[in-house]
């Protein structure tokens, strides 16, 4: 009877172990505070489900956690088609692949708080580039500081500019690693470039559409940095997503046990949902 070397487990360990510490260690501390009260001098009170209960029944939980909702499909139904339109566009062969991909790869490469305060100066009415031509040059009444739409329109529009690439190069991806003979047999049978996109191209980037879904629904669901550097979540509270009130309650209010009830809630709507995705977009291919 063969056995089994199990000496590889020896080389997986320190990445076991640096994950212990960097995400199981971090969690239960926030199980630990969820659970308590605490005032200070590392003190504790139990608490039970108190904090859960009141998170649950909360208005401002509810508003927060719709706003992050509306926040997160405006950027999958602009960003996912619009980096498949761009990824179809860009060139296959020659120089200008290289020049493409880099471009895309840029915005990608700026820090999230270099992004926020870019756009913050560049929208400003009073200072900023686009808020003196909306407001002097097109006689468009922009102020994202004063409007909730100008706002919205803002942060939006600053997201699909910062992550619309990484959409964009997935889809890229799979699209030159369809096979010519594809294309050849599509020519032959006069195939329009729709049915060409709808039979070959579409099914045959699936797999990477699923990863892009995936990636941007995390990330867009749980962004704090840009819009928050942006706006602060105003005007208002109406870019105040659920990431930044999350922020408000732990360090502004210094409430521990409310905040870590309401990241564990966070985090499995975020991993309810990430399965939900998922499972839809891979059904067929379990069939």
């Amino acid at each position: 009877m063969k056995t089994e070397n199990q000496r590889a487990w020896f080389f997986v360990l320190p990445v076991l172990l640096l994950v212990a510490f960097n995400a199981l260690v971090p969690i239960m501390t926030v199980v630990n505070y969820s659970v308590q009260e605490t005032f200070g001098n590392n003190v504790f009170f139990w608490q039970g489900l108190d904090w859960f209960e009141q998170i649950l029944r909360s208005d401002r939980f509810h508003a927060a956690l719709g706003r992050q909702f509306l926040f997160t499909f405006l950027i999958l139904i602009i960003e996912i088609p619009l980096g498949i339109i761009v990824a179809l566009a860009m060139p296959r062969k020659g120089m200008w692949v290289p020049v493409c991909l880099v471009t895309m790869a840029l915005p990608m490469l700026i820090p999230w708080n270099v992004v926020g305060s870019m756009w913050n100066i560049f929208t400003l009415p009073n200072i900023g580039l686009l808020g003196y031509f909306m407001n002097d040059v097109l006689g468009v009444n922009y102020d994202m500081t004063q409007q909730p739409i100008s706002a919205w329109i803002t942060i939006v529009v600053m997201d699909v500019w910062h992550w619309t690439s990484l959409v964009v190069l997935l889809s890229y991806a799979g699209l030159v690693s369809i096979p010519d003979a594809y294309y050849q047999a599509a020519k032959i049978d006069g195939a329009s470039p729709w049915k060409v996109f709808r039979y070959i191209q579409l099914p045959k980037m699936k797999t990477v559409l699923t990863i892009a879904v995936l990636l941007r629904f995390m990330d867009s669901f749980n962004i704090y940095t840009e819009p928050f550097v942006l706006t602060g979540g105003g005007p208002g509270n109406s870019t105040t997503l659920l990431s930044i009130d999350l922020v408000k309650i732990a360090l502004g209010q210094f409430d521990l046990g409310p905040a870590a009830a309401m990241s564990l809630i966070y985090f499995a709507i975020t991993l309810l949902v990430s399965w939900l995705f998922y499972t839809l977009m891979t059904k067929d291919d379990a069939q």
